[in-house]
């Protein structure tokens, strides 16, 4: 049974099962997303839970205008940067601008952020900020295509395509501040 036919035997049903096929067929991937983002079990275990009771509540809102895994994704992404923002008390600044993209720029940047070896890509990672590694573990790790993450963000595709970029200047910014002369 797809997503979407268990989503809507769901609704007409009011049926249990039909939520818990959906649970368990995503729990896993909602706290593995919070434990990368949050970094402690608890409050990756806390956060999976309520983000499951949110949409319980909240799932006769999915208006199916993307794949229910992809609403999924957006309602844990915010759900645990709301955490993150209350937890650290952080202003994030947004990246927003009028800057014009340079696209062979940006090739250049994958091709790069794309040769770091594992070990200093998690090191550079962990230095980050937490919206700018999120964005490149979007594209990057969950192979989230721009629509989709247009579509967790709640931004339009030129400011998404604008706080990649960003995040990945950030990214080789560290990265050379951190590993230029080491080889």
């Amino acid at each position: 049974m797809s997503d979407e036919e268990a989503l809507e035997q769901y609704l007409l049903t009011q049926n249990v099962n039909y939520f818990n096929l959906l649970y368990d067929r995503y729990t896993n991937k909602v706290y593995s997303k919070c434990i990368s983002m949050l970094k402690e079990s608890e409050l990756a275990e806390d956060a999976t839970q309520e983000i499951f009771v949110k949409v319980l509540l909240s799932i006769s809102k999915f208006s199916g205008k993307s794949k229910f895994s992809t609403w999924l994704y957006s309602v844990t992404y915010n759900y645990c940067i709301d955490i993150i923002r209350k937890g650290k008390k952080e202003i994030i600044v947004s990246l927003e601008d009028n800057t014009k993209l340079d696209l062979e720029d940006d090739g250049m940047l994958d091709a790069e952020i794309m040769e770091t070896n594992v070990f200093r890509l998690k090191q550079v990672l962990g230095l980050m900020n937490v919206e700018d590694k999120s964005i490149l573990m979007m594209k990057y790790q969950d192979d989230l295509s721009i629509k989709e993450i247009c579509d967790v963000m709640e931004k339009t595709e030129s400011a998404v395509k604008m706080k990649i970029l960003r995040a990945k200047e950030r990214f080789l910014k560290i990265y050379q501040e951190n590993y230029s002369r080491s080889g």
